[in-house]
């Protein structure tokens, strides 16, 4: 479980192909930390940490993973947003975050603003009724509030301290981000969904 409080951002140093998986070794100020098997949100995906050396560790995404994401799209030098799980005895400053990745959306607009920056992302209309005008959802990992909400987009407006410490800061017009719709809001659709059956 995660907050969507982007700890630090990582770097992605070497990617391979493994049959129809991707073993991918990240570089961060956070990998020394990390212990083998413990879960770590990478742009929102929960991966297992396999191996860590010095400052980097090895993650792996399966076919299911791949398919449902943007790790595809990784390369090195890609940036990519890590959180460590949620400690019991500290505060929740965003939402819960369970690290499994609902579908990606494809920023359609980018504005600077005085002092902020607004972003528009289509997404899957198969997904509009778990998305709520100023509703929360995770985006590439980080807990964000919604706003401006058709049947298949939405924008986020993000304040500096955000841009510069996410990967946020790379996003251009048709970069894809990886979604995970609030879990709350989907035990509710899936138990509205069983009433009408």
């Amino acid at each position: 479980m995660f907050t969507g409080i982007i700890e630090a951002s990582g770097t992605v140093i070497s990617v391979e192909t493994a049959g129809s998986n991707r073993i991918v070794w990240v570089q961060s100020p956070i990998s020394h930390e990390l212990k083998i098997d413990q879960s770590i949100s990478h742009n929102g995906v929960c991966l297992t940490v396999e191996e860590v050396r010095n400052d980097s560790h090895r993650v792996t995404a399966i076919h299911e993973t791949l398919s449902k994401t943007n790790i595809g799209d990784w390369q090195q030098g890609y940036q990519v947003n890590l959180e460590r799980c949620l400690s019991t005895n500290g505060r929740l400053d965003g939402h819960f975050v369970q690290g499994h990745v609902d579908t990606v959306a494809v920023c359609i607009e980018k504005q600077v603003l005085e002092g902020s920056w607004l972003f528009r992302f289509e997404f899957p209309e198969k997904f509009a009724r778990l998305v709520i005008e100023k509703g929360s959802i995770a985006l590439n990992g980080i807990s964000l509030t919604i706003f401006d909400v058709t049947l298949n987009r939405f924008s986020v407006a993000i304040i500096p301290y955000t841009f510069e410490h996410t990967n946020m800061k790379q996003l251009e017009t048709g970069t894809t981000v990886n979604l995970e719709f609030d879990m709350v809001g989907k035990y509710v659709v899936r138990g509205m969904e069983q009433q009408d059956l």
